[in-house]
């Protein structure tokens, strides 16, 4: 018992933990050093791209990125004019269709096809022989009763002379005066057959009634004409000068009839089909006197000097009316303009930055159109429109032009 007393006891694991924080300690050391190893990692990674942005930024400095290349234009100050485009058709001023008044055999053919012709210039030629014989026997008729009533004149004299001696009754002259009176009537009704019948010979003779161009030949010498005017023989249209119909809306009825009021000279262009090539310029002459109502439209007459026969009759052709002229706007090519759904802007340049604007077009002619938003002298771009952007960098490939 004594012995065991006094033999020392193993000792064992301490019940409160004792020996597990003494194995705890380092491995908390390690962690705490491994942390801040990695932070001080982390700081080198940041000061490294802190260092490579910098470097970065220096670099494009130096030598920055080229801009978008674009061409420009210059916003000018100029004039435009305010213009109707109409279809329009070329009609003559005056086209005469020959008909024969007369019966009778075609004894010759004057024209040629196509045949530019003066007023008077022969063109066909009826047998006047029956005519010729009817207007003698007027010309015979009248010859005789105006040397009746030339004899009734004379007794008529004699008469009165012989009342003055009181030869004869007063009743015998008055009834002589009478006679002489018959007489004239018979010779005035005999002056209009031998007029008539003169008129007749001269059917017999066609000659142009206006000058211009004859069209195809109609007839031939030896075919027989009636008088009821329905063959035609031959056709004439005036074509120098000549004039183009064409529609105006009734909405743009009263700036016209304005300028037609103090006489102000309204020029009229005409082009073709493709309305690309001009044929010819006139004038406006007049509008018509009422308005369509079943299309709202109002038609309008142009005069054109046509020497080279450039405007055909029943042409169709494209009209603009130069209704007015604005003067002093800011002009700009139409192709600067972009739309964006119902919003148009351009890209102003501006120290090689391009800058979106926002503008109001309005007139268009020849390519340009009439703009607000921009001044003149503004340079705007007019190419590469599906890299530019509001602030983008650009480069201006030749000088800005108008």
């Amino acid at each position: 018992m004594t012995d065991d007393l006094n033999t020392p006891l193993a000792l064992g694991p301490d019940p409160q933990g004792g020996a597990t924080r003494t194995s705890a300690r380092p491995r908390l050391g390690r962690i705490i050093l491994g942390s801040l190893l990695a932070l001080a990692g982390l700081l080198l990674v940041l000061l490294l791209l802190r260092h490579h942005e910098n470097a970065l930024k220096q670099a494009a400095a130096k030598h920055p990125a080229p801009g978008i290349p674009v061409t420009s234009v210059t916003a000018q100050k100029g004039d435009i004019g305010v213009y109707l485009d109409a279809i329009g058709t070329v009609t003559p001023v005056s086209t005469a269709t020959i008909t024969s008044q007369v019966a009778g055999m075609i004894l010759a053919v004057h024209y040629a096809e196509g045949q530019s012709l003066a007023k008077g210039d022969p063109l066909i030629d009826i047998d006047s022989r029956p005519y010729r014989a009817t207007l003698l026997q007027a010309q015979g008729t009248l010859e005789k009763d105006q040397n009746v009533l030339a004899q009734a004149r004379m007794d008529l004299e004699r008469y009165r002379a012989a009342l003055q001696r009181e030869a004869i009754a007063k009743q015998v002259v008055e009834d002589q005066e009478k006679l002489v009176l018959q007489d004239q009537g018979t010779v005035k009704n005999d002056q209009g057959t031998v007029q008539f019948d003169q008129v007749q010979v001269d059917f017999c003779h066609i000659t142009a009634p206006i000058a211009g161009r004859v069209g195809l030949r109609l007839v031939d010498p030896g075919n027989v004409v009636q008088a009821s005017g329905t063959a035609t023989l031959a056709v004439i249209t005036r074509l120098d000068p000549i004039t183009v119909i064409f529609t105006l809306p009734e909405d743009s009825l009263g700036p016209v009839e304005a300028r037609l009021g103090i006489r102000a000279l309204m020029p009229v262009d005409a082009f073709d089909r493709t309305a690309l090539n001009r044929i010819a310029t006139g004038k406006l002459l007049t509008l018509d006197n009422q308005i369509d109502t079943t299309t709202g439209t109002v038609k309008a007459r142009a005069l054109f000097d046509n020497p080279h026969a450039a405007l055909f009759p029943n042409q169709f052709v494209n009209t603009r009316l130069l209704v007015d002229t604005l003067r002093g706007v800011t002009l700009l090519p139409s192709s600067t303009i972009q739309q964006n759904g119902s919003t148009s802007f351009v890209y102003v340049i501006q120290d090689n930055v391009a800058h979106l604007r926002t503008v109001k077009p309005a007139l268009t002619n020849g390519g340009r159109t009439q703009v607000e938003g921009v001044n003149p002298g503004d340079v705007v771009a007019d190419s590469s429109f599906d890299k530019l952007q509001d602030g983008a960098p650009v480069q201006l490939l030749t000088k800005p032009t108008p």
